[in-house]
């Protein structure tokens, strides 16, 4: 995840009437590690270079381990992500957008996992 001053970097999500926020991230190809895995999605969903400073959680979810590292933005430009959720728009899986929000906002909205969250929030994260 990436935090700049007092904000984090997220995708808003809108799908099927409902809006909520996710923490930028996704699968791990085979022959990926965790930290390789973060560095790809932060590229392809957000438009920007990471060096990843350290892991901030693993969390239990759907049967698998997500794994959420702490990233220091490198170059790139913030919103000019090109995975295939932004060049292949599917309407089953809504619309995804990358927004900086007020960590202080967090407890205001839905965003997910919210584990993760609630980790910024309590200042455990910075």
């Amino acid at each position: 995840m990436q935090i700049s001053g007092n904000r984090v970097a997220l995708i808003k999500r809108v799908r099927d009437g409902m809006t909520f926020y996710v923490i930028p991230g996704g699968g791990i190809k085979e022959g990926e590690s965790p930290e390789d895995a973060t560095i790809r999605e932060a590229y392809e969903e957000l438009g920007i270079t990471i060096a990843i400073k350290e892991r901030v959680a693993i969390i239990e979810f759907n049967g698998g381990l997500q794994y959420y590292f702490l990233g220091e933005i490198t170059g790139g430009t913030f919103g000019t992500g090109q995975g295939k959720e932004f060049t292949q728009p599917d309407r089953k899986r809504g619309t995804f957008e990358p927004v900086w929000m007020e960590i202080e906002d967090l407890a205001d909205h839905d965003v997910r996992p919210r584990e993760i969250a609630d980790l910024l929030l309590t200042g455990s994260v910075k």
